[in-house]
């Protein structure tokens, strides 16, 4: 059986990318696609798999201007030919289930969102931009809205990252998905017991994941805040932060590990698709405090592994705080990794195995 794995773009090591290692080594001699990427991380993260380009990577600075090139990427992914393969998986949160398989293939779509720009998120990503970007949006968007719908058609057979995204699917693409939670590395991190006086938040500086709200929480509070992340929200929290709270950009694996070691708690602000980083954070026993709403309803437990706060304000937010500060002592970290492990990468690719090989019986 000849299998293809189709991504959106490979030019960073985030949640999406970890995900498609994790299926690749369930497959290890598939071929990948994507529309542009970074040869080095290729050749670091999916040793032995022939990493093959669309023509955007052939564009002018396709590296780091990618996301421009939008409204070309449905064409760009059906100029692929897939004849050969008897097995296409897309893990798709951009354009990457569009593609145009054979009639004897199966399709498997992981979704870790359908494309929010195009949907959920469309008005505020249209309200962020310029006046000239708001002018233009309309129209490509409007397009590329309908052809997301029209090939959402051409999957076989739907996964979804958590069931907040599959009642997205049901709802944009009126299909039905079966939820895999995604892999966690959870055995690369270990327990402690050590609490010093700070909290910690980890992850992109962009709008929906609702940095502005952390800082400006902290700031109100006057506790102590470690973010550890970079984007394009990061210039402008560096200047309203106030010394309590410390913006230290992107930081190596081991350094965010320890950061989740020392910290008090983990603070999630933002809707989640399912989140990666409170499990982290779970996998070290410390407690998230995180918006009750999306992927953290399906990974945090009020009152066991978190505490979960109702509404994305500085008062809803602080008064998370001071109720996990004074019911700290009922959290048990042990509890919390366990809890963990129902994440972990290993029984990820279990299940991935196992729906795949119903899939392809059917």
């Amino acid at each position: 059986m000849r299998v293809a794995l189709i991504h959106y773009w490979l030019i960073n090591l985030r949640g999406g990318e970890k995900t498609l290692k994790a299926i690749a080594d369930v497959f290890p001699g598939a071929d990948i696609y994507t529309h542009v990427v970074d040869l080095e991380l290729a050749a670091r993260t999916f040793p032995g798999h022939k990493v093959t380009t669309t023509f955007i990577a052939k564009l002018p600075f396709a590296k780091s201007l990618y996301q421009n090139y939008l409204p070309l990427m449905p064409l760009a992914l059906e100029q692929l030919d897939l004849r050969q393969y008897d097995l296409v998986i897309s893990s798709e949160s951009g354009p990457a289930k569009g593609v145009i398989v054979a009639p004897h293939a199966t399709h498997i779509c992981y979704c870790h969102s359908p494309m929010r720009y195009v949907w959920d998120m469309y008005h505020d990503y249209r309200l962020q931009g310029r006046v000239i970007t708001r002018v233009a949006m309309a129209p490509l968007l409007h397009r590329l809205r309908m052809w997301d719908q029209v090939s959402a058609q051409r999957v076989d057979d739907y996964i979804a990252n958590s069931n907040f995204v599959a009642g997205r699917i049901a709802k944009y693409y009126r299909r039905q998905a079966t939820v895999i939670y995604p892999p966690v590395a959870v055995e690369e991190f270990s327990i402690s017991n050590t609490s010093e006086d700070f909290y910690l938040s980890v992850g992109q500086l962009v709008a929906y994941k609702r940095p502005d709200l952390l800082v400006d929480a902290f700031n109100a509070s006057g506790k102590q805040l470690t973010i550890i992340g970079e984007g394009e929200l990061l210039p402008k929290l560096r200047k309203i932060a106030k010394p309590n709270v410390r913006l230290v950009g992107w930081q190596a694996s081991d350094v965010v590990r320890d950061h989740y070691r020392r910290c008090r708690a983990v603070v999630l602000p933002g809707v989640e698709d399912f989140g990666i980083v409170p499990v982290e954070a779970m996998a070290c026993g410390k407690p998230v405090i995180a918006f009750g709403y999306g992927g953290a309803l399906e990974t945090v437990i009020d009152g066991l592994t978190g505490v979960l706060f109702s509404g994305q304000t500085v008062h809803s937010l602080n008064e998370a705080v001071e109720k996990f500060e004074a019911s700290s002592r009922q959290f048990d970290s042990i509890a919390i990794r366990k809890h963990s492990e129902k994440f972990s990468s290993e029984l990820f690719r279990i299940q991935f195995k196992a729906h795949v090989d119903s899939a392809m019986s059917r």
